[in-house]
This record gives structure tokens, sequence and C-alpha cells, in this order.
């Protein structure tokens, strides 16, 4: 029988309450997954009980809190980046615009849930978001393909994971609106082999040793995505957390202690520890998404064959945005609903068992991609 969980009633954004609970269940290691908790500071009102706690500080975390203030981070360590203009009144914008010309790259400020980025050759569109934001970062156009490396830091060491590749469109063959992630892949048998050493040296070192010359130590997670362009690796944005889906097939693969590591990055301890170990093989995540999504999710929707997808293909089903109704059932609640994750041999193998699991939910309306790690 699987390990269930307790479920605790606290407010995530309320740092002294998660640090009280903390202290109730005499916890040995606090791990804060999503940003806007860490936005707000809950990892200091974590520390400040003397708990151990994985995650990035309050003034840590604005380097996915503001896109503004991690392109100054950038400058300032000399990570490779697209060219961008912070914007706030509409002539900025328009002279961001003309300066860069389409496509045009217009990103929220702050946080967005991942959506918070249009992609387009339309300048009405571009122009419309950018008004309907406030504060954006108008960048240029960075050709080449997407990647995903995570790293795990207490501040000083800095311990990456193998890439991943998530598809941040809603529809087949990269069309539709931005999302959150509609599913995600690893390893990535295409990608340069020195990738991992390279982004390590010049993106994600310079940046933590960056952040400790501000007397900001950044311990926590690290994500970069970056793009592989025809002139080299630049990075699109960081993320102060686990990326979703890439983590799902990630972990999927881990071979070694995941606690360990987040523990002894949380202790000032990462040096001591072995570097994470990942299984041969590949692993995929297919997420299902509710109707609606990402404009307007509709919420409320029974969802079906879960077990039997979990029991019949032997994937692992992992719950995003779903709740019991009045009834008990399993309902939709959010808009990236489930990710369907799979292991195999290869990432062929991998992909057919995930798709295999997604065939036996049920959930009317649901938006699915068919083409994830297609042509890899």
């Amino acid at each position: 029988m699987a390990e269930v969980a307790d479920l605790h009633a606290v407010d995530p954004l309320d740092g002294d309450a998660v640090a009280a609970l903390a202290k109730d269940i005499d916890a040995d290691l606090v791990v804060i997954g999503p940003e806007a908790p860490l936005v707000v500071g809950v990892a200091d009102a974590v520390r400040a009980a003397d708990i151990a706690c994985f995650g990035p500080s309050k003034d840590a975390a604005r380097i996915e809190g503001s896109k503004a203030y991690a392109k100054d981070v950038m400058a300032s360590a000399n990570v490779p980046t697209a060219l961008a203009h912070v914007c706030e009144t509409d002539a900025e914008v328009v002279a961001a615009l003309d300066a860069f010309g389409p496509p045009y790259v217009v990103k929220d400020d702050g946080l967005a849930a991942g959506k918070g980025v249009v992609v387009t050759d339309d300048r009405e569109t571009a122009i419309a978001h950018a008004k309907a934001c406030g504060r954006v970062v108008i960048e240029e156009f960075l050709d080449g393909l997407e990647v995903s490396i995570f790293a795990v830091t207490d501040g000083q060491t800095v311990v990456p994971l193998q890439p991943a590749q998530d598809f941040k469109r809603l529809g087949d063959g990269d069309v539709g609106p931005n999302t959150g992630g509609m599913g995600a892949y690893t390893p990535l048998s295409w990608a340069p082999v020195d990738l991992v050493d390279e982004v390590t040296e010049r993106v994600l070192q310079p940046t933590v040793d960056e952040m400790a010359r501000r007397d900001i130590p950044y311990s926590g997670l690290l994500y970069a995505g970056l793009a592989l362009t025809s002139r080299g690796v630049r990075v699109v944005e960081f993320n102060a957390r686990f990326g979703d889906p890439e983590t799902q097939p990630l972990l999927a693969l881990l071979d070694s202690s995941l606690s360990t590591l987040l523990h002894a990055a949380a202790t000032s301890r990462l040096h001591e520890v072995e570097p994470p170990r990942f299984r041969s093989g590949a692993a995929v995540a297919v997420v299902v998404a509710a109707d609606g999504y990402p404009a307007s999710p509709r919420k409320g929707d029974p969802i079906g064959g879960v077990d039997d997808a979990e029991e019949m293909t032997g994937v692992s089903v992992l719950h995003a945005g779903t709740a019991l109704d009045a009834e008990g059932r399993l309902v939709t609640a959010g808009g990236r609903v489930l990710a369907v994750t799979a292991t195999g041999d290869d990432l062929t193998q991998a992909r057919e068992r995930a798709y295999a699991g997604v065939a036996v939910i049920d959930i009317d309306g649901a938006q699915i991609r068919t083409d994830i790690a297609a042509n890899a």
C-alpha cells in the first residue's frame, strides 16, 4: 500500500503559520514548493524558527518574482541572456517593440503562474498584453530549442540536475497560448554533451556568486530556462523552485535520495553529499488540462480512470488541479489537472506508456497535447 501524506490546514502564504505547523509536527526539513510563498518570505519565517528550510529567502526569490530584477542580476554576473528593456509607460513599450521588431516578446514583470509571457508577430496583441500587465520586460526574440536545467544550491556549492525539456504552448506543433507547461521529458539525447558543464560555469555558479556578492545568499532551487540559440546558450528566465512539469520526469528517474540532497542544501552542507544519480532510460510526463485552460479553466468536472490508468499501464498520475466535491467525487479544480508520468528503457517506450495512461483518464473537454517528446 502506498504511503499517504497528512494534509494540514494552513495558509501557505502565512510564514508564521507555516513555521508554527513545522514546530508542532517536529519537522526536520520544510520544502517550499510554489513560487508565491517564496516571494512573500515564508522561507525566512521558517528559518527564523530554527527549522531547516529548502527554498530561497524573500529577497533572493525576487529572481523569479521580478523579471527586471533577474535581468539586473544577470547583467552584473555577465550571464548570457536576451537583450531587454523594462517598460512602464505606453511610449516605452512602443519604443521597445520598434527596437526589437517581431516576433515580439512581452513578459509581465511579476508572478503570472507561467502565463505572463506573450510571443507574437501581432503588434497590437503585444501592446494589449503590456497594457494589461503594467510593468513589463520586452526582449529580443531568441531562436533555438529551449532546455530546462535545475540546480540545487546552498548559496555556495551548485549541484545541477540532468536537462529536461517542456512544452509551453497549448497545442500540438507549439501553437496556441503559452501555458504553465503541457508536458516534458528527460534525458535529451540531442543536447550537447557539455551542456550541463557550460551552463553551470556560465549561468548557475555566476548567478549564485552574484547573489552572495549582494549579501543575498541564494539557497534552494535555481531553475534556468535556456534557449540554445545560433549565438550560444541564452537564459530565457529564472525560477526559484522546481518547475512543473519538468520535475515529474526528472524525479521519476532519480536514483538517489532527494531528501538527503535538499536537507544538505538547507543546512549548508551540499559539498558533503554525493551528487544525484539518475537511472538509465527515459521519462515522459503528459499534462491533462481542463476545458477552457489557460484563459478560463472549467472547474467541477468529474475525473474518471485515474486508478485504472495507474493499475493498467503502470504510470504515475500526479494531481495538480483536483479536489473532492461534496459527494466525495474527484473533480477538476484548476487549469492543469493531472500529470501522467511514465518511464521506459528509452524515450519511445516511456512516451507510449505515458499516452497509454492518458487514454484511460476521462475528463469532459480535457485538453492534451499529443506530440510531447515526439520530435525527440
